[in-house]
């Protein structure tokens, strides 16, 4: 599925984002299994909230960290969160 850059990205409720103190790193957790996040991916899908759009994302991120550059990138991970059923779009 690709991500459509005019619809909203929404944490899946099927899925839950903690951090895991023993692991030292955020995490999804779900009924088969856990995944084990890096800190930029824990970053973005911490925005996953269904009110911003994939460029807002970026806007956000690269405002945080001060830099520019990083739309190519998060918009690779959020089409991998999207196929892996971390994340859905809605429609605003």
């Amino acid at each position: 599925m690709a991500l459509d850059p005019e619809q909203s990205v929404a944490f899946s409720p099927l899925h839950r984002l903690q951090w895991e103190k023993a692991q030292g790193k955020h995490v999804i957790l779900y009924p088969e299994g856990m995944v084990e996040l890096n800190s930029s991916s824990a970053e973005i899908l911490k925005l996953c909230d269904g009110t911003r759009r994939p460029d807002a994302i970026v806007a956000e991120l690269e405002k945080k960290f001060d830099t520019t550059g990083l739309k190519d990138d998060i918009h690779e991970f959020l089409e991998i969160a999207l196929d892996n059923g971390w994340i859905h779009q809605t429609t605003d």
